[in-house]
């Protein structure tokens, strides 16, 4: 189960590595975190939190983690 937790963590954890290491995950390409979701996401936290991300982006629910990022 995810909880409100997760989603400020969407909005506030920077990409840890690769070509977007950096970024906020919210505001990761689509296309990216699909292709990345078909790769097999890493263990650990910021593999969950890539999964929900995937949900999210998959389902346009993105405008809802947005403002988020001034928490």
């Amino acid at each position: 189960n995810y909880g409100q937790n997760e989603l400020v963590k969407l909005a506030t954890i920077y990409m840890p590595f690769g070509k977007y290491k950096g970024t906020l995950l919210i505001v990761l390409p689509e296309t990216y975190v699909v292709w990345f979701y078909g790769q097999g996401l890493p263990e650990g936290q910021i593999g969950k939190l890539l999964g929900l991300l995937y949900e999210i982006k998959l389902n346009g629910l993105e405008d809802l983690v947005r403002p988020l990022k001034n928490i």
